[in-house]
């Protein structure tokens, strides 16, 4: 997944559906038949505003700068109950995890997770019966028809939240991206300062038997993300589609491994109470600086109520003990 500009995981946009075609009155004329009877046809659909789910896209970048989407008018009916075409459809393919909003109420209206999966967004308006629809014994020749019903006109947000089975949370330089380059092959920026990693970055770590898996690298959390400092909580949405969250704390750190720990919890607890039912486990990055015994020590720190792996993924340290406790807690 690029880095910078590229990654866009928000927009709005004005969806306007297609009016539906407005019902024929014509009666029946030819040479043959001086008076016949109604054969006004129906008119057509209006096309309608529809979300379809890619493997293709991977961010909401072409739809940045589109800002009004305008789906095509139904036809109107015509003689000898022929009906008006169907308006086009206007179909806007995403990337799997995109949930659609509505600007103004801000209810979730649906959330696109499947490739191919399609879901109208904003309905086309119906079209007009014609005036055959009308006829009875009393009134053999109605001179009316119903109208298209208009379409309709609404502001949608869409935010992608990314889907993947590992996210990784840990402050900025706890090693996350390290550790992404390390086990999938993907190339994240890595760099010994903090909000390296401005954008999720994506990657498929290789398992046991040819089997794999996504984890996804979150940018970092800092205390109080969750009331707008640092990055904010502009990337904790992402966390919420993550089956399994990795938490990292660096060996180096200032704190002990309990309060990062708490720190970085407390933070997305703080944002959503579900994220709490995830499944957690703990890696204690940097780990190659530390002898036996010091490591031990350090066994003392870990929170009694998560699994833990002291790793390093520049040394290669217990990577596949990692990847075997991941594995077991996506599958469990």
């Amino acid at each position: 997944m690029a880095q910078g500009s590229n990654f866009v995981d928000y927009v709005k946009v004005c969806c306007r559906s297609g009016h539906g075609g407005a019902g024929s009155a014509h009666l029946h004329r030819d040479k043959f038949t001086a008076k016949g009877g109604p054969d006004g046809g129906d008119g057509g659909r209006g096309g309608h505003i529809i979300l379809k789910g890619s493997t293709q896209h991977w961010t909401l970048l072409h739809l940045k700068f589109r800002k009004h989407i305008i789906a095509e008018a139904g036809q109107p009916g015509r003689a000898a109950l022929c009906s008006g075409a169907t308006g086009k459809d206007e179909i806007l393919e995403v990337p799997l995890g995109t949930v659609a909003k509505n600007a103004e109420t801000g209810e979730v209206l649906f959330e696109i997770t499947e490739d191919g999966e399609t879901k109208i967004l904003t309905e086309g308006g119906r079209g007009g019966l014609g005036n055959w629809h009308f006829k009875s014994s009393t009134q053999q020749t109605p001179r009316f028809a119903q109208p298209g019903l208009p379409g309709k006109e609404e502001w949608i947000i869409l935010e992608l939240k990314v889907l993947a089975d590992v996210g990784l949370v840990g402050f900025p330089n706890a090693g996350k991206s390290t550790l992404l380059s390390v086990v999938s092959a993907a190339k994240p920026e890595i760099a010994n300062y903090p909000f390296t990693t401005l954008v999720p970055n994506l990657g498929i770590v290789g398992y046991r038997d040819n089997r794999s898996f996504v984890m996804a690298d979150i940018p970092g959390i800092i205390e109080g993300a969750s009331q707008g400092k640092g990055l904010g909580i502009r990337f904790l949405r992402h966390i919420e589609r993550n089956s399994v969250l990795l938490f990292m704390v660096p060996a180096d750190t200032d704190r002990t491994i309990q309060e990062e720990y708490d720190i970085l919890l407390n933070e997305l607890t703080t944002y959503n109470e579900e994220l709490l039912e995830k499944p957690r486990l703990l890696a204690i990055t940097k780990s190659d600086m530390l002898d036996e015994e010091l490591e031990e020590e350090m066994k003392a720190q870990v929170p009694a109520d998560i699994p833990f792996v002291f790793i390093s993924s520049v040394a290669g340290k217990n990577i596949t003990q990692l990847k075997d406790m991941l594995w077991k807690a996506i599958n469990a």
